[in-house]
């Protein structure tokens, strides 16, 4: 058993069991799912609907690191590879189409 998939053993107080492999597995789940309140805060300040370039961050981030929990870990779920593998690929693209806009909208600027 790879030292990724074995407990850690300080964390034993808590009553859970936690592998590294667990953690960033959480950790992505957590990015994935906290996105909203990034993308909620962002659209109550613009008092319309608004996604930052964070929201597709954290969408990438929290996508592949739950993506390599499912690929990496012991649990090996392809129920999992699947739900994540499509959102990050949309999450990448998304957040290349925000870059390239926000390129051309700067270059756009500049050129008057």
């Amino acid at each position: 058993m790879s030292v990724m998939n074995q407990e850690i053993v300080w964390l034993g107080w808590t009553g859970l069991h936690m592998t590294p492999w667990k953690l960033i597995g959480l950790t992505g789940a957590a990015m994935f799912g906290g996105r909203w309140l990034v993308q909620f805060v962002a659209s109550r300040r613009a008092r319309r609907p608004v996604i930052p370039r964070l929201f597709w961050y954290m969408s990438l981030a929290g996508s592949l690191m739950a993506l390599s929990y499912f690929i990496f870990s012991s649990k090996q779920e392809a129920v999992g590879e699947v739900q994540n593998l499509l959102p990050a690929f949309t999450a990448a693209y998304s957040l290349y189409l925000d870059i390239r806009h926000s390129r051309q909208q700067r270059e756009a600027g500049t050129a008057r």
